[in-house]
């Protein structure tokens, strides 16, 4: 189960977040930190204990000039979460053109509803790209017609 999702700059300023559990979100900027100076291959993914004292497995990748960290279950399947993130990214850069951090910015709202056409209460629900660019482009279109 994904607990959160955090999409970061370089700096770690947040440009999306997630969180499907009730704890309070870690600190972006320290996760980030870590997950930068264990940045090896044996080393990512690592676990963490956060709020709470559950531990957590930190997921970890950068695409340009973006980081997304997933905080996920222990237990669960690595590789899939890291499927997970280049899927997020390919719809995202679908629907963007080729997405970037101003993307994110400014379409803030358009970015959680791709992802929340995803993921439901923390677990993947739907991969297929077309399927949850959809909504949104039947959404954009009702839009364009009312402006």
């Amino acid at each position: 189960m994904i607990e959160f999702l955090l999409v970061c700059n370089k700096t770690g300023a947040v440009r999306v977040s997630r969180s499907y559990t009730t704890r309070p979100l870690p600190d972006p900027r320290a996760i980030l930190h870590d997950c930068l100076k264990r940045n090896t291959p044996n080393q990512c993914p690592h676990f963490m204990t956060i709020d709470g004292g559950k531990e957590v497995r930190i997921i970890f990748r950068q695409y340009a000039s973006l980081f997304f960290v997933l905080g996920v279950s222990p237990d669960d399947n690595v590789m899939a979460y890291f499927a997970f993130i280049h899927n997020l990214v390919e719809t995202l850069n679908s629907y963007f053109s080729n997405v970037c951090e101003l993307d994110l910015m400014h379409n803030v709202e358009r970015a959680h509803m791709i992802l929340d056409e995803i993921v439901v209460n923390g677990f993947i629900t739907e991969s297929n790209r077309s399927r949850v660019l959809a909504p949104i482009a039947i959404l954009d279109k009702t839009v364009d017609k009312v402006s």
